[in-house]
């Protein structure tokens, strides 16, 4: 599976240290990690305000002018899925962290095998927590963690389902699979529904996903599929002039 993991922490040195781990750790358990570092609280924020996708976040408590434990509970008054692991050097900050529903925390200098059986559990409770839909794909009943499909084109008596781990092709019109997928997924075009997590740019013609594959956008699309890719990263409903 792939995860998405940001690491906290005012030190460069222990940034550099934990993003080891958290690699070997990765390639131990067959997983693969997009892992992102920063330096500050504000500074993970201001890129949170981008990409709030974030599954597990590796936070130093004591980061400076805004503490881990205040970006924490500003996190989780956002989402209550990310996991939150604490960094810290000192035992005494450890309490405060119950108060964000931290999933551990870890005394400098962390272990490799300590780290990675919490990241284990970290793992194990995003899997709970994430919304799972079954499909038969030619006679095999399987099951599709929603954030994993990237986009579903329509034919002529079936759909086929592209995720982040290959193509599948199920008998349901895009009408069905719109009402199973929810939210997270826009209608942009009669044959195609886009997760909007895959999103990349919009154009008044096509969208652009992260690995470059292009949809066709209608004309008639572009206002709702504008306001549910601006909605989805910024949490509010903005009309396109």
């Amino acid at each position: 599976m792939n995860y998405k993991i940001a690491i906290c922490d005012d030190a460069a040195a222990d940034r550099d240290y934990l993003s080891d781990l958290v690699q070997h750790w990765a390639a131990c358990r067959g997983h693969t990690v997009q892992l992102r570092s920063f330096s500050s609280a504000e500074q993970f924020l201001f890129h949170y305000a981008e990409e709030k996708d974030f599954d597990i976040l590796l936070l130093d408590i004591e980061l400076g002018a805004m503490d881990g434990i205040s970006l924490a509970k500003q996190l989780r008054q956002e989402r209550d899925t990310v996991q939150i692991l604490f960094i810290t050097g000192y035992p005494d900050f450890i309490l405060e962290g119950y108060d964000v529903a931290a999933l551990h925390y870890l005394l400098k200098p962390v272990d490799q095998e300590k780290l990675s059986l919490v990241l284990d559990r970290a793992v194990g409770n995003l899997c709970k927590s994430r919304k799972t839909i079954l499909l038969d794909t030619g006679g095999e009943l399987r099951k599709f963690p929603v954030d994993t499909i990237e986009y579903v084109e329509a034919f002529s008596h079936s759909v086929a389902v592209v995720t982040t781990s290959g193509t599948y092709t199920v008998k349901k019109s895009l009408s069905e699979m719109s009402n199973l997928l929810g939210k997270e997924f826009v209608r942009c075009h009669r044959s195609y529904l886009a997760g909007l997590k895959y999103i990349s740019r919009i154009s008044k013609t096509e969208l652009v996903l992260d690995g470059g594959t292009v949809l066709p956008l209608a004309r008639s699309a572009f206002s709702t599929v504008h306001r549910a890719f601006v909605s989805y990263y910024t949490g509010e409903d903005h009309e396109t002039v």
